[in-house]
């Protein structure tokens, strides 16, 4: 099964963009998944599987390297990427 997710991160510290600039790097080093950033938010798209595990690891660290932050993401099954809807 496919998954589509549009994660906004909201790192409670005054020096907030290294935090989630962190985040998207580390997302975008896993190949299995399609990464999409905007100024708004980050969407994530890829195997149910596979996009749960990262995002459970890199949420983790995220907590871990850069303390307290709020993730708000928006689930949807099926891949809903740019590459997808032109196929």
């Amino acid at each position: 099964m496919k998954l589509s997710v549009e994660i906004s991160m909201y790192p409670l510290k005054d020096e907030f963009i290294p935090a989630i600039q962190n985040f998207i790097d580390r997302l975008n080093t896993h190949p299995a998944l399609q990464v999409l950033t905007n100024t708004m938010s980050t969407q994530v798209f890829g195997d149910y599987d596979a996009v749960m595990d990262v995002l459970k690891k890199e949420i983790r660290l995220s907590y871990e390297q850069f303390g307290r932050a709020i993730f708000v993401c928006k689930f949807i099954d099926g891949d809903l990427s740019p590459v997808a809807s032109d196929v």
